[in-house]
């Protein structure tokens, strides 16, 4: 069902390489005033005994929570706190699905119908709303976790799966995903609004793709780096990757993750280089 993605040639669109556009994003002069990004994170992973994340402290500084709904990670207790630390916060938040791979932690590719596919993001997606409800507040957006979120990028028949999923739902919804990616393409074409989404502490193959998180080097710790990237990004539209060559990256939010080493201190370090470069932080509905 998938393949690896291509190399594009200059000049032609190769839909093996879905990352990356072969025709540089037009220029755009910005002025500090107009440079905004989100700041996202994956939260609520926590299940049971045991404690996964840096949720605490990374409420204060984020300002869109993508809120585990049990499959890959999380539990009912685990939920509804996530959901009440995030209105205390002031931060939008959103579902997280994934594949029902909990000893995985939902990183484990998975070969499902996309019938099972949209059902399962489905019922996730109405889990963390039923409990944002209760609380009385509505979600934001919708962001597939680990696996399916890759798997989505490159698959258009599971990325229209998912974008069935959530236009079932709520057509008001913002659909997080790759930039140029199946997965965006499919949520434009069921008539969602999508968000094209960056890691500033992600490193990026040329094609665009992230870097296996088999391979050494693929999550950047370093403080200093992960703002200087995320910059660059949300300024310049480019990251560089790991070859060194500057990537073409139009993206409107930016995720850390919550199980990065030092998570909640690294998001606060970059959510003030980013304010400091002009940059407002603020959710994608805001």
């Amino acid at each position: 069902m998938l393949g690896e993605p291509g190399q594009c040639a200059e000049g032609h669109r190769d839909m093996r390489c879905p990352f990356v556009c072969t025709i540089p994003p037009p220029v755009v002069t910005a002025t500090s005033s107009s440079l905004r990004v989100d700041l996202n994170a994956d939260v609520g992973e926590s299940f049971g005994a045991y404690s996964i994340g840096h949720d605490s402290g990374l409420m204060k500084v984020i300002t869109s929570a993508n809120i585990a709904a049990g499959f890959h990670a999380g539990d009912p207790s685990v939920l509804r706190q996530t959901i009440r630390l995030a209105k205390e916060s002031g931060v939008a938040i959103g579902a997280h699905p994934g594949f029902p791979d909990l000893a995985g932690f939902g990183r484990r590719d998975m070969q499902v119908s996309a019938r099972d596919a949209e059902d399962l993001v489905l019922y996730q997606l109405a889990a963390v709303a039923g409990v944002a409800s209760a609380e009385g507040l509505h979600l934001q957006h919708v962001k597939p976790h680990g696996a399916l979120f890759n798997m989505a990028a490159r698959d258009g028949v599971l990325a229209s799966a998912i974008a069935r999923a959530v236009a079932a739902f709520d057509r008001r919804l913002i659909l997080f995903g790759p930039p140029n990616s199946e997965l965006v393409r499919a949520g434009e074409a069921a008539g969602l609004r999508v968000a094209a989404e960056g890691f500033a502490d992600r490193a990026y193959e040329p094609d665009g793709s992230l870097v296996s998180r088999t391979k050494p080097g693929a999550v950047i710790t370093e403080a200093e780096e992960v703002v200087t990237r995320a910059v660059k990004i949300a300024r310049d539209h480019s990251v560089v990757a790991v070859n060194g060559a500057t990537v073409p990256l139009t993206v409107e939010t930016l995720c850390v993750h919550s199980d990065t080493e030092g998570a909640d201190v690294l998001a606060s370090r970059l959510r003030a280089g980013l304010e400091a470069a002009g940059i407002r932080v603020i959710a994608v509905s805001r």
